[in-house]
């Protein structure tokens, strides 16, 4: 900022810098809107393809049935079939990322303060975190050390759930030929291991 930029300013407007982490903050939370609204669009797809009703969807997502249909409508065109499968053994990346970002939330909510995972499960889900090899790497960092620090307080199904991503995410990733995109079936991995996880399996 020159002298005279900073003498016309009035003196209680923020500095620079406090207005480049407010519009930082703002960005953070309009971008992560634009990639759910995305997802949410992919994820109507998959289940109007799944055989689900335009109704069910719309009253499940709280939008309006002509909406619902107008999201339907501007991907049916050239749309190949889905080949998307709800079973946990599957081996692609985003797939497998998906079930360790669920089982981190699992983890956060059951240690609640101690959870060593918590601020980065917090981050990827406001999206001020993105899914990367280095955030992935982070990530199994942290559940790992909860996992060990807290191996009394959590269910042994936790660490076999681990287990299993972790070698999976260690191998080479399989390719996958479903549609959907890697943030799709990040989020379907994410929900699915949720559930199993509180059902015990």
């Amino acid at each position: 900022m020159t002298d005279e930029e900073s003498g016309q300013r009035p003196p209680d407007t923020p500095t620079e810098e406090q207005a480049g982490r407010m519009f930082a903050a703002m960005n953070e939370v309009i971008r992560a809107g634009e990639e759910m609204r995305k997802l949410r669009a992919e994820m109507i797809q998959a289940l109007v393809r799944a055989g689900w009703t335009q109704e069910k969807i719309a009253r499940l997502t709280e939008m309006s049935q002509p909406a619902v249909s107008k999201q339907v409508a501007k991907y049916r065109k050239g749309d190949p079939p889905p080949s998307t499968t709800l079973s946990l053994d599957q081996h692609d990346t985003p797939w497998l990322e998906g079930r360790l970002w669920g089982l981190a939330e699992e983890i956060s909510e059951t240690l609640r303060d101690t959870a060593h995972c918590t601020r980065c499960v917090n981050a990827l889900a406001r999206g001020r975190k993105r899914f990367t090899p280095r955030t992935v790497d982070e990530l199994r960092r942290l559940v790992e050390e909860d996992l060990r620090l807290h191996r009394a307080r959590l269910p042994a199904g936790y660490r076999a759930a681990y287990d299993t991503i972790s070698r999976g995410l260690d191998l080479p990733a399989k390719a996958t030929t479903t549609t959907a995109s890697a943030s799709a079936r990040r989020a379907l991995a994410h929900r699915i291991q949720r559930d199993r996880l509180r059902d015990g399996s």
